[in-house]
């Protein structure tokens, strides 16, 4: 399970959103302190560069499928939760759709509320079933 590791990448995209970028300083402190190394140091890279490369693709997607809020109105610990499922749903192969809509409801649960728990499932699924008929 990746559930550290995502709690991890949600803090530090969740930073990013008030500093404009990703700290390298603050990344590997939070790696230390929490403990993220090998496999899961891998992925947590992976998954943020991901996000640094796709972030306005993710922007125009969370845009059409949150139609009562634009990207640039929602929460950013949803904003940050959406980011991290998005990179796994559409670009990561060996992490199943439904783990990383779950995992993005839970982190939801713990760091926003439930009402975000199930508006980043809701948006999520609509993103996968789209995803299936591509």
């Amino acid at each position: 399970m990746r559930t550290l590791a995502r709690e991890t990448l949600f803090k530090i995209i969740f930073a990013s959103q008030f500093t404009g970028s990703v700290d390298g300083g603050f990344k590997s402190a939070l790696y230390k302190a929490e403990k993220v190394a090998g496999n899961d140091a891998e992925y947590c890279d992976r998954v943020l560069n991901i996000i640094d490369e796709k972030r306005e693709e993710f922007t125009v997607i969370l845009d059409k499928h949150s139609r009562l809020f634009p990207e640039s109105g929602l929460f950013p610990a949803d904003k940050s939760i959406l980011f991290i499922a998005l990179a796994e749903i559409l670009y990561t192969d060996d992490i199943p759709d439904a783990v990383s809509v779950n995992e993005a409801a839970n982190i939801a649960s713990k760091y926003s509320s439930e009402k975000s728990a199930s508006f980043v499932s809701g948006i999520l699924s609509e993103i996968i079933r789209e995803k299936k008929n591509v």
